[in-house]
This record gives C-alpha cells, structure tokens and sequence, in this order.
C-alpha cells in the first residue's frame, strides 16, 4: 500500500502548521501569565483559566486537523492497492461509419457495437485504464484515458451514427500511439463490420506491430448483410482477421450475447497490480464534517462557560 499526490506543490501550505502552533501557544503563555502566580490549582480553576484552556486546544486540534485534510485534498492525495486489475490498457475503438446502421444485427450494427462496448467496460476489474475513440472517415476520441466506468459508459451513449462511408483503421492506431504511448501493455478493442476502405490499411497495422499494441477485432454483421440507405452491407472478416492475427490479436464475430461474453473472457487478463484510489473528494468531506464537529465544541463550550 503506497501514496502520492497529483499536485505536491499544495504540500508547502503545510508550513502553516508549525508557525500556526507557535502562535497558539506563545498567546496562552501571554495570556495565563498572571494566572501563574496563583499557587492554588484549586483557585485557577475557579478563575476558568486551566478549564478555558483545556477546552480551547480541542478546538485548536480540530482546527488542524481540518488544515491536514483540505492540504493533502489539494495535494490530490491517491493510495495504491494491489487488487486484481487488468494487466492492459484498452482503447475501444467503434465503428460510426454509415454501414453500421445496417439491420442484420437487432436493432442495427451500430446499437450492437455500442452495447457491446458498455458490457466491455462493465466487465473490466477496477481501475483499468480505457480510453474511447469513435471512427468512420476519421477518427475522433471521446473520451481519454480514465478509470472511471460512468464516464466511459457516458462517452459510448453519446456517439452516434455518421452518414459517411470511410472506414479508416490506420487513424485510429495512429490516435491510439498517442493515447496509449505510456502505458506498459496496450491493446485496441475494434468494434467495426471490416470494410476498411480509407488509410493505408498495411501501414496501419505496420504501426500498430511497431508500437507493441494488439488488436482485438470484434466483427459486427452477418454473410447475409444487411439493408442501408446505400444498399445491402455485409461483414468484411477478412480484413478484420488480417488485423487481429498480424497484430498478435484476436478476432471474434459478435452475433449474440454468449459470443460477446466469450469475447470479454479471452480478451481481458487479469493479474496482482496496484491500482490508485482518489482520495481528494474523501478527505474533503472529511474535512467538511470535522468542521461541524468543531463548531458543535465551540457552542457547548461558550454555554459551559
């Protein structure tokens, strides 16, 4: 179990601290000077003077406490486990051309692929790193990387089908170099019908051996094809194949929910690795209530009193 901070530099306001307690007490050492004459505790107490002060420093102590916690929430503190987690990063790349509204698939190619990627995301153990990239004549990324489920899910939703007819892998391995260049395994999640017709297809997969990424190609449509405002689409396999196998990949046709969880199975590896947890919202709550505890001292102290 180990710490960071995203944003160390706030660790200076730390400083305050020492000069903080300086202060608290050199005020006391002014204030109770008198009262040290009093060889009597028994009258000191009955002047309020050891009794104010007691109560004063849980005050004091609460008020650093809360310095403690909304410093190292700046500091944007994160703790590492080792849980089970991926042992890759993913970029799942979807397909948005105009053939993927075809309707082989229930309700169409597009919808499928776009579930398909949900139940990925679902599937991943905490704190995998996925970005989001849709594609048709170009590639567009949708969302960074980020372990952070609900938003990938977001990003997924939000994509829609284009009208254009390109299909351009060799942009997406090129975005996927600069997404994934500092991750230590990287591999593509391709959720397209094939039909690779924009880009210089063996340059694209050129890239994507060079730069240690595999690709995993899951095919959408049937043999059969289906209807489109430009006619009858069907499953290009064999360039999606082509891809998977050279890249050291994997294909799979997704045509039904057993073969999509199959899919999930082969493609994701689990290992031991240390996974960062965000602290920063945490400790700001609970920085929120220790200063509520703080004012509930001080009013019962004033009524003591």
């Amino acid at each position: 179990m180990n710490f960071d901070f995203s944003n160390p530099q706030y660790l200076y306001f730390l400083f305050v601290i020492p000069f903080t307690i300086f202060f608290y007490f050199y005020s006391i050492k002014r204030s109770g000077g008198k009262s040290i004459k009093f060889a009597n505790f028994d009258a000191i107490a009955r002047i309020k003077g050891v009794d104010i002060y007691s109560r004063n420093i849980n005050i004091f102590l609460l008020d650093l406490l809360i310095i403690l916690l909304v410093v190292f929430s700046l500091a944007g503190s994160n703790l590492y486990i080792d849980k089970q987690s991926s042992s890759y990063s993913y970029l799942i790349a979807i397909d948005s051309s105009e053939s993927m509204g075809a309707s082989d698939l229930v309700s169409n190619r597009f919808e499928v692929a776009k579930d398909t990627a949900v139940g990925f995301i679902n599937a991943l153990p905490i704190g995998t790193n996925v970005a989001i990239v849709s594609f048709a004549e170009n590639a567009i990324l949708e969302q960074d990387l980020t372990v952070n489920k609900p938003d990938l899910v977001n990003a997924i939703r939000k994509i829609t089908l284009t009208s254009v007819g390109g299909t351009d892998v060799f942009e997406v391995i090129s975005l996927s170099h600069f997404i994934l260049k500092s991750e230590q395994n990287r591999a593509i999640i391709l959720l397209s019908d094939g039909q690779v017709n924009v880009g210089n297809f063996n340059s694209s997969i050129d890239n994507a051996v060079k730069d240690h990424i595999l690709v995993y190609a899951l095919g959408l449509g049937t043999t059969q094809g289906g209807k489109t405002d430009l006619g009858i689409s069907v499953i290009d396999e064999n360039s999606l194949k082509s891809i998977a196998e050279r890249t050291n990949g994997k294909y799979f046709k997704v045509t039904s929910l057993e073969e999509m969880k199959g899919a999930f199975d082969s493609i994701i590896k689990i290992s031991n690795r240390p996974v960062k947890i965000s602290l920063q919202l945490y400790l700001l709550i609970a920085a929120v209530l220790v200063f509520i505890l703080r004012e509930f001292v001080f009013y019962f102290n004033k009524l003591a009193i």
